[in-house]
């Protein structure tokens, strides 16, 4: 391998790393957040408002939902409903839709 071709792949694998600890560091979606409040998100799932949101069943949470873009191990995750924001993995809202 030459050189050149070398240092474009380290450059690679740091950039890779470097967009992985951005991603790690976006802000938690606040509930009060408009977009939050306007998908009725819940951080804990429990406290979802059952009369408002009967759509919500027990057990559903972002972990499980098909847009939660984070592993189901993950306590925090992207959702391309919240961008630049992660949502809690115990967390719930009204877009929430099974993992097929």
């Amino acid at each position: 391998m030459n050189n050149t071709r070398r240092k474009f792949f380290f450059a690679l694998a740091a950039g890779g790393s470097m967009l992985s600890t951005a991603a790690k560091s976006q802000a938690k979606l606040d509930e009060k957040d408009p977009q939050a409040v306007a998908l009725g998100y819940f951080a804990d799932a429990t406290k979802t408002d059952k009369k408002k949101f009967p759509k919500y069943a027990a057990g559903q949470v972002c972990t499980n939902c098909a847009l939660y873009q984070g592993k189901a191990s993950d306590a925090w995750g992207g959702c391309p409903l919240f961008a630049g924001k992660q949502v809690a993995g115990k967390g719930w809202c009204n877009a929430w839709a099974k993992k097929g």
